[in-house]
This record gives C-alpha cells, structure tokens and sequence, in this order.
C-alpha cells in the first residue's frame, strides 16, 4: 500500500498531477491516495517535494535523494560510451567477483517493465556452467540435424547455421575448453527472464551498460536462446519459473581483449513527418 504523511504533505498536488492511473486525489488539502487503480510506480515518492509519501511494499531505504553530482551523466560521454562497447568472445580466466555480478543485476531490476510488473528473472549460472553447454550444444546439434533433413518447421530460418552448430558440436566434444564457440570459456551467464520479453530486453540492455562500466565484457548469445526456449532438459536446469520465457543469454567475465576505438555503422533510418 502506498501511504501519505499528512503531517509532511503541503498539498501542492504534484502527486496528483504526476499519477498515470488517477489514484490520488486532494482530500481537505493534503494528498490522498486511494491504492485501488495503483500499481505501484513509485512517481509519488519520487515527486513529491515534502518526502511525504512511502510504501508497505518497498524497502524506502533504498531512495536516494537527487543530486547533479552523483546522478547527471555527461551526454556526449554517454553517447561514446554506448559506441564504445562490444560484444566480447575472449575472455580471461578469471573469476567475476559477486558484488559486481549484483551490481550488474541491480542495473536490471530498476529497469522500466510494463505496467511496473517488476517480472524480470536473472539465473547466475556458475556451478552447473559445464552441464549447461553440454545441454545447449547437444540441443544446437540436433536442430540442426532436424533442419538438414528438412523436417524443422523453422528450416528456412535456421538451415544457414545448421552446419555451423554441427562443427561447433564436433569441435567442442573433441576439445571442449579451446573450442568452445558458444560461451567462449567465460566464468559465468546471466540467463534472464520475463512475462514480457520487452521488459527482459530493457533490463538486461542496462545490465550490459553496468557490465562495461565495471570493467567487464559480455556477449549476448542468441544461439544459447534459441536452443533453451522449447527445450525442456535445459528449462529444469535452469528452473524456470513458470509464466517466464528466456530473453536473453548473457555470457560475462573480463576481456582478454583490449578495443582501441569505435566501430562505424550504417547511417540512422529516420523519417522526419
């Protein structure tokens, strides 16, 4: 539920104004919130200028107050940033450390998601690593094996990388820690999840801006995605909750390679109306 402190709130209506789904309305000039058609956004609290309002269902200790100089990002370093990053496929043998990997998932679960569902999942896969890219080569190989024989339904889509996955399949079974093509013997995935697969998108983008901030590099892995989604083995390893589908893959540790610049790309699709 979301409270109002009537003894703070100096009924100025910002909260009134700033509230989507109309649930708060002024009651002999203080704020009143009527927690019927609330789902739970937080722009009260984030508004208010009187720091009036709180919620049963939050920790609050975790808002902070705004200030430029831990909050305002430069725009133009943003910007370099963003073209700076690339996705990473050699990496050192080097343990992530865990405050890192939460910091990487704090950046996703304050991520934007529909109607402020908050459904967003992360599975840190470290243990069961090996167990898992044996599930994922094995499922690429006999998709592939299906696309070639042309009884895939998907076979247009998939039949350019089916000899591809073969190789890989071959390769990684004769010499699994120099050839492997998939997770490319980094430490550890972030396999996150969603109801809402825009949401799952949304959050693990920021989780590879945190990555890259922490000095670490990532690889989104849309073969690992496309081997897990209708595959029951690597569902039960992974413990998907049920509602949720996998969005993404991300393949994490430190790069054993150093970028000196950016890259150019084609010019931006825009129409002007």
């Amino acid at each position: 539920m979301m409270n109002v402190d009537t003894a703070k709130c100096i009924g100025c209506g910002e909260c009134v104004k700033d509230c989507f789904p109309s649930d708060i309305v002024m009651d002999k000039g203080k704020a009143f919130i009527k927690n019927i058609a609330c789902f739970k956004c937080g722009h009260c609290i984030a508004v208010c200028p009187a720091n009036a309002i709180s919620s049963d269902e939050y920790n609050m200790k975790e808002v902070k107050e705004f200030s430029e100089e831990s909050f305002k990002v430069d725009a133009e370093n943003l910007l370099n940033f963003i073209k700076f990053r690339r996705s990473v496929r050699r990496f050192k043998s080097k343990d992530v450390e865990a405050e890192k990997l939460l910091k990487i998932i704090e950046a996703g679960r304050f991520t934007q998601t529909a109607s402020n569902l908050q459904d967003v999942s992360f599975i840190v896969v470290k243990e069961k690593l090996n167990e898992l890219k044996d599930l994922t080569y094995d499922r690429l190989k006999s998709i592939a094996e299906h696309s070639l024989a042309g009884t895939d339904p998907a076979n247009k889509v998939i039949l350019r990388y089916s000899k591809m996955w073969l190789a890989m399949h071959k390769e990684y079974k004769t010499n699994p820690h120099d050839k492997d093509k998939l997770f490319f013997n980094a430490p550890l995935v972030i396999v996150v999840t969603a109801k809402s697969q825009v949401s799952g998108a949304l959050a693990s983008s920021n989780m590879e801006l945190m990555t890259n901030a922490l000095g670490l590099g990532t690889l989104f892995s849309g073969f690992f995605v496309r081997a897990a989604n209708d595959n029951k083995e690597i569902h039960d390893l992974l413990d998907i909750k049920k509602g949720r589908e996998i969005v993404t893959c991300m393949v994490i540790g430190y790069p054993d390679v150093e970028y000196k610049r950016t890259v150019p790309r084609k010019a931006a699709d825009i129409s002007w109306k």
